[in-house]
């Protein structure tokens, strides 16, 4: 009821005012006039100005260009008033003769009547004489018949909002923080844009927009590049006069997409809510944390969306795979039906899911393609049963945390951390892909001195981001050149090193809470204080292959499928190298062996030898070699 009296005041108010601008043109059409004042503005019209910015001049300019499209006596006068029967419409010359306080600048391109999009200049007359065509939207909203824009809505619609939730609660706190930030902008154009991280759907979307009042609307896919500025200020202005929010689903998307995607955002005059990928844009971003709905609802949304498809393995694995992916409601149904679409199999659900939950860690770490096997390490027995503990664990740990309640038992955090030290090129890398396919987990390795920074607080945010990314996927986590980080642990002297201490701290306290396998790797063991070595449920030496080692590796360096002539092996042992060395060496020589055209000899391998040892400062002496042939 409360609409329909408000359109019907508008009504009224527009006619009286029709009537004024007819009457005042009958009675004296060059003279400047007041049309209105107070409350003879049409409702709809005056608070399209207030929202837009116009002034009185700028108000009353466009209600007189809307009014022959109004009321047909408008038009002729309009002629009359320019003396020419053939032009019944309104030109910045009429306007500017016609109005009380006119202003050449609001016939700029840059102020609102032009910015906004509110009036076209129509034919080839130049600014003052062109014609003024008045977007029909913006007729209908002046007559009190608002309606989305259809330009607008191909690519933005809106979305049907559900009611209010439970879970609304739970977000209550963190939209609360983003209202605060947002009222607190100078304009529109510099409001930080909400960054949803972790597990984002369209319920803590719509809790945004629910609590602020205002209507969603949703954006899946970039317009074409010629579109992209005309769509922008459209949506500026709908967004003004609908209070609009923009929710802009980007997905996954590649670097230069994503680019493309920053400078839109960066463009809007709105404000903006952003799920999937990061984006790299320029204004200021306000990170929201999705909540998590829990491993048991999660498994209740898989076998709803699995349905009796599922062999009975299917759906044993459905529980693991609640635990480990921690997936929206929204995510969760697109991979079943990516599933569905492709008849697939488990191991395609398993992977669908996998690649669903790692889009916000790809922009934060170094994705490895994990293809090790056990058979491709050559360990001592403690490193090799230390390995499997810590891969019976990750496949153990719902039924130990959970089932037997240790979970509950615990203060601590329910982490797997492990720490790898030894040489470069003894493994510990390649042990960690193991641990990846093993598990069927993504491995990711993250370079710890690239998020170490000398300013003070800067190291917790660059960690704490990549751990609240990881933790969707549960992936398992390499912090390679840990000593970037441990090795400024020291006496405490002075302010510095009790913030390293702190940074050290921070590490840990977030490894032994992130509920996947974190790895950090050292060269330099006993630089860490035994009281963070503690903190580390295990801890693995990678030593320096010895000759039955490195005879152990030398024979898995070269696949089933390389062309080999009598390679030896006892010769080849000789070599101080470790595995990392040896795999480069053996490659070397497979491409010398292949651009002669021949199968890989005792000399390539010598000549590649030779190249390895250079890039090592190392000697390479006669003895060990010599023989080589």
């Amino acid at each position: 009821m409360s609409l329909h009296r408000d359109q019907v005041r508008n009504r009224r108010v527009l006619t009286q005012a029709l009537a004024t601008i007819e009457s005042r043109l009958a009675a004296s059409p060059t003279s400047p006039m007041q049309l209105f004042s107070g409350d003879a503005v049409p409702p709809a019209l005056a608070s399209l100005a207030q929202v837009l910015g116009l002034s009185p001049f700028e108000r009353d300019a466009l209600l007189l260009a809307v009014a022959p499209q109004l009321d047909a006596r408008i038009g002729p006068l309009l002629a009359q008033a320019q003396g020419d029967a053939s032009q019944p419409w309104l030109n910045a010359r009429l306007a500017l003769a016609l109005l009380a306080e006119s202003s050449w600048d609001a016939i700029t391109p840059v102020a609102p009547l032009r910015r906004w999009q509110l009036i076209e200049l129509v034919g080839g007359f130049g600014p003052l004489d062109a014609r003024w065509a008045v977007d029909e939207s913006v007729v209908h909203h002046i007559a009190g018949a608002p309606y989305p824009d259809p330009r607008l809505e191909a690519w933005m619609p809106a979305v049907r909002m559900q009611p209010a939730g439970g879970g609304d609660a739970d977000h209550e706190a963190a939209v609360a923080a983003l209202a605060v930030a947002w009222e607190a902008s100078p304009s529109l154009a510099d409001t930080p844009i909400a960054r949803c991280s972790g597990i984002a759907d369209e319920g803590l979307v719509q809790a945004i927009a629910r609590r602020m009042g205002l209507s969603l609307h949703r954006l899946t896919e970039l317009p074409p590049q010629v579109e992209r500025e005309m769509l922008s200020r459209l949506w500026a202005r709908e967004a003004l006069l609908r209070r609009g929010l923009l929710w802009m689903d980007v997905g996954a998307t590649d670097a230069r997409n994503a680019r493309e995607w920053a400078a839109f955002a960066d463009g809007l005059r709105s404000l903006v809510v952003v799920t999937g990928d990061a984006l790299p844009v320029r204004r200021v971003q306000h990170r929201i944390a999705g909540t998590d709905v829990g491993a048991a609802r999660r498994l209740a949304l898989w076998r709803d969306a699995i349905g009796d498809q599922g062999t009975p393995a299917m759906q044993s694995m459905l529980a693991p795979m609640a635990e480990q992916f921690q997936l929206s409601q929204s995510a969760l149904q697109r991979v079943a039906q990516r599933w569905q679409s492709a008849s697939g199999t488990a191991q395609q659900l398993w992977q669908g899911a996998r690649e669903e939950a790692r889009q916000e860690l790809d922009g934060l770490a170094h994705r490895i393609d994990a293809r090790a096997t056990w058979s491709d390490l050559v360990l001592p027995d403690a490193a090799l049963a230390s390995l499997r503990t810590m891969a019976s664990q990750l496949r153990q740990r719902t039924q130990v945390y959970q089932g037997w309640g240790f979970a509950d038992s615990t203060s601590r955090g329910l982490g797997i951390s492990a720490l790898f030290s030894g040489g470069s090129g003894t493994g510990k890398t390649l042990a960690a892909e193991v641990l990846a396919r093993e598990l069927q987990l993504d491995l990711y390795r993250i370079d710890l001195a690239a998020l170490v920074s000398k300013y003070i607080g800067e190291t917790e945010k660059n960690l704490s981001r990549v751990f609240a990314a990881a933790e969707a996927s549960g992936a398992i986590l390499l912090f390679d050149e840990a000593d970037a980080l441990f090795g400024k642990r020291s006496e405490v002297k002075d302010s510095h090193d009790r913030y390293a201490n702190i940074e050290v701290s921070y590490l840990l306290q977030r490894v032994e809470t992130y509920r996947g396998l974190a790895i950090l790797t050292t060269n330099l063991k006993q630089a860490i204080d035994p009281a963070f070595q503690r903190r580390i449920r295990f801890i693995v030496q990678f030593p320096f292959p010895d000759e039955a080692a490195r005879a152990a590796i030398w024979e898995r360096a070269f696949p089933p499928a390389a062309p080999l002539a009598r390679i030896d092996i006892g010769k080849l042992m000789r070599l101080s190298l470790s595995g990392g060395h040896i795999r480069n060496l053996a490659l070397n020589a497979a491409f010398l062996a292949a651009d002669e055209g021949s199968p890989i000899t005792m000399q390539h391998l010598r000549s590649a030898a030779e190249s390895e040892f250079a890039k090592l400062e190392r000697p390479l002496s006669a003895s060990d070699v010599g023989d080589w042939a």
